[in-house]
């Protein structure tokens, strides 16, 4: 029994001091879902949005995106974007979060392949339709909000603040 205290006793104190790295803010490639069409040609229920298909200073989420650890891959109005429209439209990765918290949604990473400037203006914020909306919808459809929002029960997200989204 001592043993197996002390082995506990061990492993709170070594994790006690370590940061938790997250997946927030690492690049990521936005998705959405493929057409039947899409699905019986590429053999894939997701396909890669492309920079045309992202109106300019623009929000977008994309929900089940592999590259996330929760499946979430945003890119707010002020991200970079490529010049080709053909091309893949990259974001980063995010996580539903709590309206009026400042906590949860600080970038932990320490590699060079966050977005410049991006830890700076993490917030949470909403980037979906306001709650009343979602719950409507929700009540009126359950198969097409699942299909829409996923498992998602909140508009609050992890997001780059922008004087768009600041209501500036």
């Amino acid at each position: 029994m001592f043993v197996r205290s002390a082995l506990f006793l061990s492993a709170v104190l070594l994790l006690g001091g370590c940061d938790v790295t997250t997946e927030l803010g690492k690049p990521c490639t936005l998705v959405r879902k493929a057409t039947p069409a899409e699905q019986e040609a590429q053999g894939r229920e997701v396909v890669e949005v492309k920079e045309k298909d992202i109106a300019a200073e623009q929000d977008f989420i994309s929900f089940g995106s592999l590259e996330c650890e929760d499946l979430i891959c945003v890119r707010d109005d002020a991200s970079p974007r490529s010049a080709d429209p053909e091309a893949p439209a990259l974001g980063y990765c995010s996580k539903e979060c709590v309206q009026g918290t400042t906590t949860g949604c600080e970038i932990t990473r320490t590699v060079d392949d966050v977005e410049k400037g991006l830890k700076e203006r993490m917030t949470c914020r909403p980037l979906l339709l306001d709650q009343d909306t979602l719950d409507a919808i929700r009540a009126a459809d359950e198969g097409f909000y699942r299909r829409t929002f996923g498992e998602n029960n909140s508009p609050y997200f992890c997001a780059g603040a922008t004087p768009a989204a600041a209501g500036t």
